[in-house]
């Protein structure tokens, strides 16, 4: 039986169409589709408006600047009528219960603020996933008989994350825009505003493949820098705890300067080390913030 909840999905899409076409047909087999789909492209060729009327449910297009926080941003104030906004990555395959669990998990409690769900392959640690491989994944997992139990969690992964929209709304909470382009912790950033209003949640049974596509992201001289400028920033402002930040830091810098001298082929391990060598001179400058990258080719 319905809870009354009106879900919305929202998809920040940059440089993929093709990826975006795919997640959306995985999207129309949800058992419980969403109310509404909002898709905020960085430009016009990023989605194909035409395919709207095919999918079973209402499509809105948002406009929005280009970035990630901006994006997510413009998504949130498009959808503030609705009580559940899902973020889902443009390259993220959702099994098929996964907003049915979304919707059971915050109807039966009403402290849950977000919710995040159990990536059971996520291609961002290695080269990326193919479609057919991530189709053979979710077909092959088998949900849990029973109900598993919530666990608490500091932040939700971008990547697929659910949050509940009236605190977001009766606080003037939003994506921080200093943290430009593909933004990189700004779910940390979000989730740590968002619990001071309730509880943020790992739902073992909201499951699904994050396919890690390596195109539409940032350089890796810029995500360099971003490793080192982000924490920091988050630090400062007070939304990421020092000893966190500090480890991030050091465990980012300390793989890409040894992995440089034989680097994956599927990340510029040398420009994400320059660009972290370019952190490190701007923090002794006084001068490191987010928005440097802005500046970097």
């Amino acid at each position: 039986m319905r809870s009354g909840l009106r879900i919305a999905v929202g998809i920040a899409t940059a440089n993929r169409p093709l990826i975006l076409a795919e997640a959306l047909i995985e999207l129309t087999r949800q058992k419980r589709l969403p109310e509404a789909l909002f898709i905020c492209p960085a430009a016009a060729t990023d989605f194909d408006a035409s395919r709207s009327g095919q999918l079973p449910f209402p499509v809105h297009v948002v406009e929005g600047s280009r970035g990630l926080t901006a994006q997510r941003n413009a998504i949130l104030d498009a959808a503030a009528d609705f009580d559940i906004l899902m973020f889902f990555d443009d390259d993220f395959l959702a099994e098929p219960f996964y907003l049915a669990e979304v919707e059971d998990c915050f109807a039966a409690n009403d402290l849950i603020v977000a919710a995040t769900g159990h990536v059971i392959a996520d291609g961002i640690i290695g080269p990326g996933l193919d479609l057919a491989a991530a189709r053979a994944i979710l077909a092959a997992h088998k949900l849990p008989k029973t109900a598993s139990p919530l666990l608490k969690r500091f932040t939700a992964y971008g990547c697929n994350m659910a949050v509940r929209l009236e605190p977001v709304h009766a606080h003037g909470l939003r994506f921080d825009e200093n943290l430009p382009l593909y933004g990189w912790a700004e779910d940390v950033d979000f989730c740590r505003q968002l619990a001071v209003y309730g509880s943020i949640v790992l739902n073992m049974r909201m499951t699904g493949v994050h396919l890690g596509v390596k195109g539409g992201r940032t350089s890796g001289i810029r995500f360099g820098y971003s490793q080192i400028a982000n924490p920091y920033y988050l630090w400062r402002k007070g939304t990421t705890r020092a000893g966190g930040a500090l480890r991030q830091v050091v465990r980012n810098v300390g793989a890409n300067f040894m992995k440089s001298i034989w680097p994956e082929p599927w990340v510029d391990r040398r420009g994400r080390a320059y660009g972290n060598a370019l952190g490190f001179a701007d923090f002794l400058r006084g001068r490191l913030h987010p928005k440097r990258i802005l500046e970097l080719k």
